[in-house]
């Protein structure tokens, strides 16, 4: 409609510039009569009989010529006229055959032009599907850094997250299966939740370098109630325990003796829930979450007492495996060395990185999803250098066998004067 608008336009242009052009034509004859008359009537005896004559020749053909203009404009009009219907009917039989299209309004029909929208970055689908190559850093989230990010995000606003004099103590783990602990995903994990595993959430937060430190463990299918319900049992006998002037050993040895009273049955064949004896809980102190000592969750561990005023995560694990874990897949956990002093550093990046840690997390523990989130890229290698002079110290997920499973449960308690004080008790837990 718009090309056919130009069109007519340029035509009715034409029509009057020619009708403007006639009368401007016109006036000039007639001025130039006016005159003429003007001096017949003052030379009196001056003007004869031929010039007459002519004046009305001129006249006549004056009045012919304007008579050819009008009739030339009227036909022009009328040509434009049939050629603005004709092409009106053109575009309204196609926008009808089209099916669709504005509907008439006044003399005409304007069609509205449909907006581009404007398309964002690229967003990972569920079960992921784009590739990595195609997203940022910070794009890169599959299902299972969603569920991460989701739980850090809700507590970060719970606690109200303020630097580092309140926040997330480290990163929330989401260990699956035969992975004991020190799982979050990486940027681009494919990892995604399914029906059939165990998962356990570890997460901590702190106010001031006060840390709480707690885990759970999530199983949908109710095969698994056993094992989740050994390893409950064992950390809360864990907790009643625990004690001022109790011994850290005894405390391990109540804690097996409950855990491996139970078995579980998993298609079809029995499994004795075991300790897993290389995992135990600690102590924890201010900006640090191994303060020095630790708790065992198998009998003949140290004969250390626990003190007034001291605060612990009793965390306990139930395997169906072997009862003992290795390092395996890829790292996500780092952490700053408490007693660390100062290291020469050569490398440019490796220095900026260790001052965006030293800013946002001190010696909290952190993971490459929250680097990630402060914007830094390209830091792997710098990373690797902080590991390797000794100043970070990498986490990497703690597995038992394959096709085996874990459960964790844990919480931090508060050794008072008069009583013990479990600070990460709630209503579920």
């Amino acid at each position: 409609m718009a090309d056919v608008e130009e069109k007519t336009c340029e035509i009715e242009k034409q029509t009057t510039d020619n009708s403007q052009t006639n009368c401007v034509a016109e006036s000039k004859e007639n001025e130039k009569q006016d005159v003429n008359e003007n001096e017949v009537v003052d030379g009196e005896n001056s003007t004869d009989a031929p010039k007459k004559k002519k004046k009305k020749k001129k006249k006549k053909k004056t009045d012919e010529n304007a008579d050819e203009a009008n009739v030339d404009g009227e036909t022009k009009t009328d040509d434009v006229e049939k050629i603005t219907d004709k092409l009106e009917q053109q575009n309204l039989d196609g926008e009808t055959a089209d099916g669709g299209g504005d509907q008439a309004s006044g003399e005409g029909t304007k069609k509205k032009k449909k907006k581009k929208k404007n398309k964002g970055p690229k967003q990972q689908t569920d079960p992921p599907s784009l590739p990595i190559s195609d997203r940022t850093a910070k794009d890169r989230f599959s299902s299972e850094e969603k569920r991460a990010e989701t739980l850090e995000g809700t507590a970060r606003k719970l606690i109200n997250e303020k630097g580092l004099e309140a926040g997330l103590a480290f990163p929330t783990g989401c260990s699956l299966n035969h992975c004991a602990a020190h799982y979050t995903p990486n940027a681009g994990d494919p990892t995604v939740l399914q029906y059939d595993d165990v998962c356990k959430i570890d997460f901590g937060t702190h106010i001031n370098g006060h840390i709480i430190d707690c885990a759970f463990t999530v199983a949908f299918n109710p095969k698994y109630d056993k094992l989740l319900q050994a390893v409950k049992d064992a950390t809360n006998t864990g907790i009643r325990e625990a004690g001022i002037d109790v011994r850290l050993c005894d405390v391990g040895e109540a804690i097996q003796e409950v855990m491996e009273s139970y078995e579980v049955e998993l298609d079809g064949k029995t499994y004795q829930v075991k300790s897993i004896r290389n995992l135990n809980g600690h102590s924890i102190g201010p900006y640090r979450i191994h303060a020095g000592k630790t708790v065992p969750i198998v009998k003949g561990g140290e004969a250390t007492r626990m003190e007034e005023l001291e605060f612990y995560a009793i965390e306990t694990f139930g395997s169906t495996g072997k009862g003992m874990v290795h390092d395996d897949m890829e790292t996500s956990h780092y952490m700053k060395n408490f007693e660390v002093g100062h290291v020469p550093l050569r490398v440019q990046k490796s220095k900026q990185l260790l001052n965006c840690i030293n800013q946002n997390f001190s010696t909290l523990a952190f993971c490459r999803r929250w680097l990630d989130r402060l914007g830094q890229t390209k830091y792997l290698m710098a990373l690797k250098n902080l590991c390797d002079v000794g100043i970070i110290d990498p986490y990497p997920p703690l597995c038992d066998i394959k096709g085996c499973y874990t459960a964790q449960f844990e919480h931090t308690i508060l050794l008072r004067p008069t009583c013990k004080e479990v600070l990460s008790r709630g209503e579920d837990y």
